[in-house]
């Protein structure tokens, strides 16, 4: 059993991925900075300490399961999300 290095920490399993995507997956929270393992079984674990790791984590997940369609989708949702008054312009 793993142990978190935090008390508040939450180790968590990921499952339901292939061994390529898990290796994607475990690579890119190393970039994140994210605590990983990925044990001799080919197993994922990752130390979560707070939400922004969490979101991290799903997204990251998520971008390597799902299909390019799904992506795509996700992508437009962003941007139909975007309230282009909110941004402001460098000229101010």
């Amino acid at each position: 059993m793993i142990t978190p290095s935090h008390p508040d920490a939450l180790i968590s399993q990921v499952e339901k991925i292939s061994r390529y995507d898990r290796w994607l997956v475990h690579h890119r929270l190393q970039e994140l900075m994210i605590p990983c393992w990925c044990p001799e079984d080919g197993s994922l674990w990752v130390e979560i300490e707070h939400s922004l790791q969490a979101i991290l984590l799903r997204s990251t997940v998520y971008q390597a399961i799902a299909s390019r369609q799904e992506l795509i989708d996700w992508l437009q949702r962003c941007w139909e999300t975007v309230d282009p008054s909110s941004i402001k312009s460098n000229k101010d």
